[in-house]
């Protein structure tokens, strides 16, 4: 508790040119890389606050995940991104208004194909980039195997999981449910023949890896038993603790702690109405808020001590889940954040001081609360929601004809890129709209 409440911003990274929407430490916790908006990878030295060196990612659209393969001396780094948009809103010229045809002659356009791919680091920085995975809908999330140089997998929109190998283009599919669109995946760090899924719903879902060829049905669900009959919420983040206890922040509501026993079974349609209401309430935290964009969820310390989120209002929140935490004196931890801004924040118990909270920490709950209730109630009329859909829609047919009119289109075989250094891009302002904690 003492470094906790020594944590300070240590310093910025710029250079990402738009949104940062991923981060994640090296396994030896030196090095950094992100992704962005901008398309770009970054390694990054950070406790020199160094841009190591950097490398267009091959995608045609926002970044949303990257991760660094373990055991092959940071030379491996797969990537998720949002490529692609629906066909009519792109220029008539633009490329991807015209077909090609996959490897079964059938036709596939560019739209269709939202990308996993690989950065294969090489001497000098030099970085080749290739194609591993497609899905049908945005790629949000990727999970890496423990241990494995090798294998992570992948889900998407279209509600299928790929479980890919970074050495060579092989994959298989495994289709969650044709309903859901699935967001994010973890895991088990304890056990990793089971992962969890997040999608549109408020259930969270753990497969057996071993079981899915013959049945591909969950085999545990877990949801918060108020939730029951709610409909209007959906998971934003997920964590695995090492002690394989599943750590869910849902949109516009609470983060609960569920341990293994508090799983309901294959599907809740099986269970009685009156068993569910049995159900044992997980361990929940609140004080933040997570509305308007996707805040992510994870566990810090040595020993899973604390649970951290991001919040709509621009702070990072920290929770003890133990009453008496593991003493972590030996460790120096550093926290890595970004959203919104073209930076990246760290953070560090480097303040020689205790540092309070905010004198009106209470004041900022309470209107996170009664923010979160308030919107629970708003009703939108159909007519309002058209409204909303056509705007959108006319705002990214003249994002995508500004950016796209002089842009080729990359096709599958393997670019090579040299090292592209950074200058200096200042944030543009501190509030969160991703925060993802690494």
């Amino acid at each position: 508790m003492v470094l906790v409440n020594q944590i300070d911003l240590y310093g910025k990274l710029n250079g990402h040119a738009g949104c940062v929407n991923t981060v994640q430490f090296n396994s030896t916790g030196d090095f950094l890389v992100s992704g962005s908006d901008d398309r770009q990878v970054m390694f990054w030295n950070w406790a020199m606050k160094k841009l190591e060196f950097s490398y267009p990612s091959g995608h045609l659209d926002n970044i949303f995940q990257v991760r660094i393969m373990p055991f092959t001396d940071d030379r491996k780094i797969v990537t998720s991104s949002a490529d692609g948009l629906p066909l009519d809103m792109y220029p008539p010229t633009h490329p991807t208004r015209h077909p090609t045809l996959d490897d079964y002659g059938l036709e596939m356009h560019f739209h269709m194909i939202k990308k996993v791919r690989l950065g294969q680091v090489l001497e000098k920085s030099e970085v080749e980039t290739k194609r591993l995975g497609k899905h049908q809908g945005r790629v949000h999330n990727l999970a890496v195997e423990p241990g494995s140089p090798y294998i992570f997998y992948s889900c998407g929109e279209d509600g299928f999981i790929q479980h890919l190998f970074c050495c060579y283009s092989f994959t298989e599919n495994k289709q969650s449910s044709s309903s859901i669109r699935l967001n994010a995946i973890v895991i088990d760090p304890r056990n990793p023949n089971y992962f969890a899924v997040r999608g549109s719903d408020q259930y969270a879902r753990v497969y057996d890896t071993r079981k899915y060829q013959l049945d591909a049905r969950p085999v545990n669900t877990f949801w918060p038993r108020h939730l029951i009959e709610t409909h209007d919420v959906h998971i934003t983040a997920l964590a695995y603790s090492h002690s394989s206890e599943l750590l869910v922040s849902y949109n516009d509501e609470l983060i609960y702690l569920f341990q293994k026993n508090m799983g309901i079974g294959i599907s809740p349609l099986l269970v009685p109405h009156e068993d569910l209401q049995k159900l044992e309430e997980p361990l929940a935290y609140e004080g933040h808020r997570n509305s308007h964009t996707i805040k992510g969820v994870s566990f810090f310390g040595p020993h899973d001590e604390y649970v951290m989120s991001g919040s709509d209002c621009g702070r990072i929140y920290i929770y003890g889940r133990r009453k008496e935490p593991h003493s972590a004196a030996s460790i120096y931890p550093v926290i890595a954040t970004c959203g919104i801004g073209k930076n990246i924040k760290l953070w560090a118990p480097s303040s020689n001081d205790f540092l309070p909270l905010p004198p009106n920490v209470q004041e900022i709950m309470e209107s996170n609360r009664q923010a979160r209730e308030d919107h629970s109630r708003i009703t939108v009329t159909p007519d309002v929601i058209m409204c909303v859909l056509w705007l959108h829609r006319r705002q990214a047919l003249t994002y995508i004809q500004s950016r796209y009119n002089t842009a080729d289109v990359e096709d599958d075989e393997e670019d090579k890129f040299i090292t592209a250094f950074s200058g200096d891009v200042s944030s543009e302002d501190g509030n969160s709209r991703e925060c993802s904690i690494s």
